[in-house]
């Protein structure tokens, strides 16, 4: 395995391709893949040995007060190898990210069991997440 936080343009269509196995990413289009993983602060990408990319996750942060971590993908042959949790560990170390007070993410709720492992509840004082659709 091999951990890279630059992607070439090849990581970036295996990124596409990672998308494409969740149903939440299976609409994303190979551009809008390029201006997401570019118009991310950090990327993180695990290959395997032949450089072949089996996980990702991006973040977005101000990195003091807020990072919030997207798209944590495993490929599906590789699922259930400790991957994921490579992939959050990862994060939570970058030394980019080591001053930011609050990491926050969502989930669907079977996720939520994996995500309490790294400290993440669901308690955050009353807040509720809002969404407004841009037409």
């Amino acid at each position: 395995m091999k951990i890279i936080y630059n992607f070439s343009e090849n990581h970036v269509k295996q990124v596409y391709q990672l998308y494409k196995e969740v149903w939440w990413g299976e609409e994303r289009s190979i551009e809008d893949t390029i201006k997401c993983v570019k118009g991310s602060q950090i990327c993180i990408g695990i290959l395997d040995n032949d450089e072949n990319l089996i996980g990702f996750t991006r973040v977005i942060s101000d990195f003091i007060y807020k990072a919030i971590i997207f798209d944590v993908i495993v490929s599906v042959e590789h699922k259930s190898n400790g991957l994921g949790k490579e992939l959050m560990n990862l994060v939570k170390a970058h030394e980019k990210l080591k001053r930011v007070k609050h990491f926050e993410l969502y989930c669907l709720p079977e996720m939520v069991p994996f995500y309490t492992g790294f400290g993440f509840s669901t308690d955050v004082a009353g807040i509720k997440l809002m969404r407004c659709i841009n037409a």
